[in-house]
């Protein structure tokens, strides 16, 4: 009897704790204290975990919610947002705080909240570049070096490219992001910044393959990407209005092709969508990079639909499981939708799933395990999102008795090798890409 009344206690004082979240700035040690406090009011709901440490050994700290946060499981999906990339970025760093406690005080309470926690794994970094937070000494809405991680380097332009040689140094938090993005079946994923407002999506980097002659670089994914902006930009208070933070820049619908704003080689969200087989959007969030505190509530009523409306997205498409003729599982395997194949083919993982996010509409299926015959299904996808589960279709490989091996795209810039082939030979993008994945792969 007395236990009890001390756990409730305890309990009670916790969310008196979490209730206390307030609009403003949270340093390091804040941020740790608080998300500690959520997973320990809320231990059935979330996982708490550092992917990495910073240059100067701050943890690089995840909170994982979901109805199973510590592990995945087959079926449902994994989804990210990652803030504070840029140090001196800071509205995304704090509304992803509020977006945790949003999700842990509405569940059980609120039937989409439950139902999007109950269907979807949902990690949240809300800061990537803890020491250039730290190192803004004075806030500044245009540039201070807290943009920067410690050894100075734009971890936005860190990561491996498609497109072009990136002899960067890979630093210790873009590296953690990487294994991290290994490690996970991430599907969806958006990363927040400031300094403008709008969605910008995928490719950042482009060549002639990717239409870049016509001032866009066009993926072969590029109607979903649309959409995907389209949904956080109109499900926000303004962005959808395309009006920029000056008159010279306005963005229309406020979504914008990443190349088609500015080019940017060695970006994150081209990482994931060429290597991690994850949809990333970048979001920017506000005009000024590093507002007065007491607009931050406002910066949150502003984002709180769009965020939760921009997850379920991640429910779009068709997935399911590839397997042999005994019920195993088959990793490994290449299931794309036939017309748009990826230059780093989309693979299953090691439970053999596969997520693929597309519009509602018909389309065929192509599941590959190589040294086999492939396997073609048609379907006719809705729009799921409402249902918190994208259409099911498993492939079974009735042939097979052994698993693939290990199959991972080199590093190299393939968009690169894509564009010398095509100027030598100009087959098609398709016939290319299968002939340069096939060397990359198993040569």
């Amino acid at each position: 009897m007395r236990t009890g009344a001390g756990e409730a206690v305890g309990v009670l004082c916790l969310v008196s704790l979490l209730s206390a979240l307030d609009y403003k700035y949270h340093h390091s040690e804040e941020l740790e204290a608080y998300l500690k406090e959520v997973h320990a009011a809320h231990p059935a709901l979330t996982h708490l975990h550092s992917i990495g440490r910073s240059v100067e050994g701050r943890d690089l700290w995840v909170l994982v919610l979901g109805r199973f946060p510590t592990q995945h499981k087959i079926g449902i999906p994994e989804f990210k947002y990652v803030a504070n990339m840029h140090g001196d970025e800071t509205v995304g760093r704090e509304i992803l705080l509020h977006l945790i406690d949003h999700l842990v005080t509405n569940y059980g309470r609120d039937p989409t909240i439950t139902r999007l926690l109950n269907n979807t794994r949902i990690h949240i970094m809300p800061t990537m570049n803890p020491d250039g937070f730290e190192a803004t000494v004075v806030p500044n809405c245009y540039y201070s070096q807290g943009r920067y991680n410690k050894n100075g380097e734009d971890l936005n332009r860190n990561f491996p490219d498609a497109f072009e040689n990136n002899n960067n140094i890979i630093q210790p938090e873009t590296q953690a992001v990487i294994n991290w993005i290994k490690n996970e079946t991430f599907v969806l994923s958006a990363n927040l910044h400031g300094g403008a407002l709008v969605a910008s999506y995928t490719f950042d980097n482009g060549n002639s393959v990717t239409g870049t002659s016509n001032g866009y670089s066009r993926s072969p994914d590029d109607d979903v990407f649309v959409h995907l902006a389209k949904t956080y930009s109109f499900n926000h208070a303004s962005m959808y209005k395309g009006i920029g933070c000056d008159s010279k820049q306005t963005f229309r619908d406020g979504i914008t092709n990443g190349y088609s704003w500015y080019q940017l080689e060695g970006g994150m969200q081209d990482y994931n969508y060429v290597w991690g087989q994850c949809f990333e959007i970048t979001l920017e969030l506000s005009c000024c990079k590093y507002p007065p505190a007491e607009q931050l509530e406002k910066f949150w009523r502003d984002n709180k639909v769009a965020l939760v409306e921009y997850i379920k997205q991640v429910h779009l498409g068709v997935k399911g499981q590839v397997t042999d003729k005994n019920g195993n599982p088959i990793p490994n395997a290449i299931v794309e939708a036939k017309g748009r194949p990826h230059i780093c083919p989309y693979r299953t993982n090691e439970h053999g799933e596969y997520f693929l996010l597309l519009l509602p509409g018909k389309y065929v299926i192509n599941a590959t395990v190589p040294g086999f015959k492939s396997m073609l299904k048609t379907v006719d996808i809705p729009d799921n999102t409402a249902n918190f589960s994208a259409l099911k279709q498993d492939f079974s490989f009735p042939e097979v008795s052994v698993k693939p091996r290990l199959a991972s795209c080199p590093r190299t810039p393939l968009y690169q090798e894509l564009e010398r082939s095509s100027a030598a030979v100009k087959p098609t993008l398709h016939i290319l890409v299968l002939v340069i994945v096939t060397i990359s792969i198993f040569k």
